[in-house]
C-alpha cells in the first residue's frame, strides 16, 4: 500500500443490519470507528451474540491508535469489550458523555474499566488520533449525544455519518446540525460513509414528536396497566412515556435489567428529565391500581430471554399479564425477528391483553433517515465518492441509486460488503484486497469457537433429535454382550415407539454379530452402529437423527 493511500476495511454493518465496525488504515497507523453486536437468529441456536470477525487487525495491534464511537446503540458499541480483550485493551476509546456512561457499564461487567482509556469527546471538538483529526458533529438519532464524525487526512476529509436522521423537532432538543455539515461540504468531502437503514422508505422519516399523539391515544383509551415495549437504549421514547405518564397521573417502573441500567444512566447524566413522582420501583407499581400503572419493559423484538416474552409465556417471576392490560409494543421487527414478535402478539392476545403495534398504530418512528433525509445529507457534503454502509445488500443499492439521483457518477459510488476494502488517495479509489470479514459467535463464556460444522450439528438436532446407542462388547471375542441400550431425545416417544426401538436394537446385533471385527476395535464397530441405525430409522421414519454410538469392551 503507497505510503499516501487509506485503505477503508468494514469489518462488520456492510451488507446487514447490525455489528457496524470499520477500520481506517494509513501508513502503519489504524482507526477503528464504532465496533457492536448483532443479535443472533433463529437458526443460530445457542449462539447470545454475533461479534465482527477482526481477524485481520490480529497481526496489526500495535498500529491501532484509537477506537472512536458514534454512539451507544449495541449495534455500535456491543462488541468493545470484546475487542478489548482479544489484545486492545491499551487502545484509547473515544465516546459522548451518554455513550461513555453505556460503555463502563459494560467494561465494568467484563472487569476492563480500570484498564480501559476511556476520553469524552463532544460535537465541535477537534483532537488527533495519530494522523487522523477527528471533528464530531451533532446528529438526531433514537438515542441522545449521537454523532457523525468528520475525519481530516492528507488524502481528504471523510465523514462517517453513523445512525442518523433530519428531526426538527427532537425530544432532547438537539437537532442534526445542518450548518456544521454544509461547512464540510463547503470545504470539499472526499468520500461520505452513509447510514443506509431507511434507504426502502420513501419521504422523510417523521419527528419522535409524532409518536406522542399516538401515545395520547393509548393512555386515554387504557382503562387498566399500560405495558410498552421498546428498544432498551430508546430513550427519546422513554422520555415521552414519562411525560404522557404524568400528563395522565400514572406512574411508571421499568423492568428488565438493560432498560433499568440505561434508564438509570441516562437519568444520573441528565439524559433524561424525570418529573418528580413518576419513576417508582417494580414492587411499588405492582401494589398500585392498574389504571395508576404504566410498566417500561424489554423484549420489542420477541427476544425468548426479554420481560415481554417470558410476561407472555407465563414465566416472569414478578410480572403476569392479565384481560384488561395494554400492551404497546413501540418499534419495528428487525428483519429477521418477524416470527418472535408475531409469537409474543398472539400469545399475548390469548391472554386477553389489548395489542397495540406498528400495524395498527403509528406507535414507533425510525431513528434512521429515509430517502429524503439521505438526499438531504448528500446535497449537504457532495462529497466526491460515497461508499453506503449500515444497511443489508438492498439498502446499499438504493442508497447507491440516491447517490447517482444526486449527480455522483456510478464510477465514484463503491457498494461494498463485510471484508471488500477500498483504497482512496487524493486523485483516485478503487477496490482493494478481500480480508476476513465474517461472523465470530459469542456462547455463553466462549467466543469464536462455535461455527458453521457445530451450528449444522445444533440444527439438526433441534429438528431430528438424536439417538445414544450403547453397546457392550466381549473383550476377547469381540461379540456383544447383551442386547444394544437406545436412549432417544427429540427424535420419537419412547412410550408410543417401543416396537421401532425394539426393532433398531435387532438391527444393531445383526450388523455387528460375527462380522469379524477384531476385538478392541470399537471405532470399526461405532462406524458400523451409526450407518445401520441411520439406514434404518431413516426407511422407518424418513428422519435422520443424530446417531451417538457408545461401544465399550469388557
Amino acid at each position: 500500500m503507497a505510503n499516501h493511500t487509506l485503505k477503508i476495511i468494514p469489518l462488520g454493518g456492510a451488507g446487514e443490519i447490525g455489528k457496524n465496525m470499520t477500520a481506517f488504515e494509513y501508513g502503519r497507523n489504524i482507526l477503528i470507528v464504532d465496533c457492536g453486536v448483532m443479535f443472533p437468529t433463529t437458526d443460530q441456536f445457542g449462539v447470545d451474540l454475533v461479534i465482527p470477525d477482526w481477524g485481520y487487525l490480529k497481526d496489526k495491534r500495535d498500529l491501532v491508535r484509537g477506537i472512536v464511537l458514534t454512539h451507544g446503540h449495541e449495534d455500535h458499541i456491543g462488541g468493545l469489550p470484546f475487542l478489548l480483550k482479544d489484545g486492545l485493551v491499551d487502545v484509547p476509546v473515544y465516546a459522548s458523555r451518554l455513550t461513555r456512561g453505556l460503555i463502563e457499564v459494560k467494561l465494568q461487567e467484563h472487569e476492563l474499566l480500570q484498564s480501559t482509556q476511556l476520553n469524552t469527546i463532544q460535537a465541535g471538538d477537534r483532537f488527533h488520533i495519530g494522523p487522523f483529526e477527528i471533528e464530531p458533529i451533532r446528529v438526531s438519532h433514537s438515542i441522545p449525544d449521537a454523532l457523525a464524525l468528520a475525519i481530516r487526512m492528507p488524502v481528504g476529509l471523510i465523514v462517517v455519518t453513523g445512525d442518523y436522521k433530519f428531526d426538527h423537532t427532537p425530544i432532547d432538543g438537539r437537532p442534526t446540525d445542518v450548518a456544521h455539515l454544509a461547512r464540510l461540504g463547503a470545504e470539499g468531502v472526499l468520500v461520505l460513509f452513509g447510514d443506509s437503514t431507511g434507504a426502502e422508505k420513501r419521504g422523510g422519516t417523521p419527528s419522535e414528536r409524532t409518536v406522542a399523539d399516538a401515545l395520547e391515544d393509548v393512555f386515554d383509551e387504557a382503562q387498566g396497566r399500560i405495558i410498552i415495549a421498546t428498544f432498551a437504549s430508546q430513550l427519546s421514547r422513554v422520555q415521552q412515556v414519562l411525560r404522557v405518564a404524568r400528563h395522565h397521573d400514572r406512574v411508571v417502573a421499568v423492568t428488565g435489567r438493560s432498560m433499568s441500567q440505561n434508564v438509570q444512566i441516562a437519568q444520573e447524566l441528565g439524559y433524561l428529565d424525570v418529573p418528580p413522582g413518576v419513576m417508582v420501583s417494580l414492587e411499588e407499581a405492582l401494589q398500585r391500581p392498574h389504571a395508576q400503572v404504566v410498566l417500561l419493559v424489554t423484549g420489542s423484538q420477541g427476544e425468548p430471554s426479554a420481560a415481554l416474552s417470558r410476561m407472555a409465556s407465563g414465566t416472569h417471576r414478578q410480572v403476569n399479564i392479565e384481560p384488561g392490560d395494554t400492551v404497546v409494543i413501540s418499534a419495528h421487527p428487525i428483519p429477521g425477528n418477524e416470527d418472535n414478535v408475531s409469537r409474543v402478539i398472539d400469545n399475548l392476545f390469548r391472554i386477553g391483553a389489548d395489542v397495540v403495534y406498528d400495524r395498527l398504530a403509528d406507535i414507533h418512528v425510525s431513528g434512521h433517515g429515509g430517502q429524503e433525509d439521505m438526499k438531504l445529507m448528500l446535497s449537504l457534503l457532495q462529497p466526491r465518492y460515497l461508499v453506503p454502509v449500515h444497511g443489508e445488500y438492498r439498502h446499499l443499492v438504493l442508497h447507491a441509486r440516491l447517490g447517482e439521483q444526486m449527480g455522483i457518477p456510478r464510477s465514484n459510488i463503491f457498494i461494498i460488503e463485510n471484508g471488500q476494502t477500498v483504497l482512496l488517495e487524493e486523485e483516485s479509489a478503487h477496490l482493494g484486497e478481500r480480508v476476513p470479514g465474517g461472523w465470530v459467535f459469542v456462547d455463553g463464556g466462549v467466543v469464536g469457537d462455535i461455527g458453521p460444522v457445530v451450528l449444522r450439528d445444533r440444527e439438526a438436532l433441534a429438528r431430528e433429535g438424536f439417538v445414544v446407542a450403547v453397546v457392550t462388547l466381549d473383550g476377547k471375542t469381540g461379540q456383544p454382550i447383551g442386547r444394544p441400550q437406545l436412549v432417544s431425545r427429540g427424535f420419537v416417544y419412547v412410550r408410543n415407539n417401543e416396537t421401532l426401538l425394539t426393532s433398531a436394537e435387532e438391527q444393531i446385533l445383526g450388523a455387528i454379530s460375527n462380522n469379524g471385527f477384531k476385538p478392541g476395535d470399537t471405532s470399526a464397530v461405532e462406524s458400523r452402529v451409526r450407518r445401520t441405525l441411520d439406514r434404518y430409522f431413516y426407511d422407518e421414519t424418513k428422519r435422520r437423527p443424530i446417531i451417538l454410538p457408545v461401544v465399550q469392551s469388557v
